[in-house]
């Protein structure tokens, strides 16, 4: 097996069924069908990562955000109680709206509850393992078109700009087909990296936004971007857009620094290995990285000489009287 179609076999068991990604495209859909129909909802689209196409199996929720007629509501953006209330009304047309038991749109949410910025809308039974939920988030568009969202917790409204980071991973994907399957591929891999605590998914994702080349293979790509990732994790990972700080302020830097710079120092093997026309052990490098998803041939077999209890030929070490420095 060549190294493009191990990868393309790693890029297999990473990402997500195609049935599955477009059932979680049909709901995220419906829901953006119904609030639109509302007349203080001006437009909806979807966010997070299956609107970006870097989601990672298995998808059990979307995004969704519904910007409303602030001339509607102007009480909104407002900092006190207007952030809970904007979630209270979404909360209450969605039900009456979408409600498995009297929806005028359909019959899909069973239940749904209030979070910091969204309302989660829960469409299959608790015993689902494959239980979905839809997170609807409104939001007041301003005039510069960065987005107003509520902060339940904090009583307060705060900038985001969502669809930057929608445009940005677009833009290097259009100039890199490499880069949607890669960032998918890097969100699995982190999930097993050694270091304390969780890693964000969005963490990998900007990461990758900023290290990961425009052009050239997958090995150099990757080579690449945990050498420079290495160095740039340090910095802290912030949002893209400039508008809502550090992504997960309680990354373990330090950790993951010296996770990515291991991973770098096999990657520059691997590729050697393959300047050299050693496809065997590149692979293998590779398969370090990436675990089993990621195919490569068995390790040759040890000489007899070097097995455990087998007698080896070894030539005595010369004994010098020398002092001990």
């Amino acid at each position: 097996m060549g190294i493009d179609e191990a990868f393309d076999a790693l890029q297999k068991a990473v990402n997500e069924d195609i049935d599955k990604t477009g059932l979680a495209r049909e709901r995220r859909d419906l829901f953006k069908t119904a609030l639109l129909s509302e007349p203080d909802v001006l437009e909806t689209f979807g966010s997070g990562s299956l609107s970006r196409s870097t989601q990672l199996k298995p998808i059990h929720d979307v995004d969704i955000i519904a910007v409303y007629d602030q001339a509607e509501h102007p009480e909104w953006g407002s900092d006190g109680s207007s952030a809970e209330d904007a979630l209270e009304h979404v909360r209450a047309r969605v039900n009456q709206l979408l409600s498995q038991s009297s929806g005028t749109h359909a019959n899909e949410v069973r239940h749904t509850l209030l979070r910091n910025h969204a309302v989660k809308c829960f469409l299959d039974e608790p015993e689902d393992p494959d239980a979905f939920t839809v997170d609807v988030m409104p939001v007041l568009r301003q005039p510069d078109q960065t987005l107003l969202i509520p902060e339940k917790l904090n009583t307060r409204w705060v900038p985001a700009d969502p669809e930057y980071l929608i445009e940005q991973v677009a833009d290097h994907q259009r100039d890199w087909s490499h880069f949607r399957p890669l960032v998918r591929v890097l969100k699995q891999w982190r999930l097993d990296a050694p270091v304390e605590g969780r890693i964000k998914s969005l963490v990998m994702e900007v990461l990758a936004l900023n290290c990961m080349p425009r052009t050239g293979n997958r090995s150099q790509a990757l080579r690449t971007f945990f050498t420079a990732a290495a160095v740039r994790v340090n910095e802290g990972v912030w949002d893209p857009a400039g508008l809502c700080g550090e992504i997960q302020p309680d990354l373990d830097r330090a950790g993951l620094s010296a996770v990515f710079t291991k991973a770098a120092d096999i990657a520059e093997r691997a590729c050697a290995a393959a300047t050299e026309g050693d496809t065997d052990d590149a692979l293998r490098r590779w398969q370090e990285i990436f675990g089993d998803d990621f195919p490569a041939p068995a390790a040759p077999a040890k000489p007899a000489s070097l097995i455990t209890g087998t007698p080896a030929l070894i030539t005595p070490r010369p004994i010098k009287d020398a002092p001990q420095g």
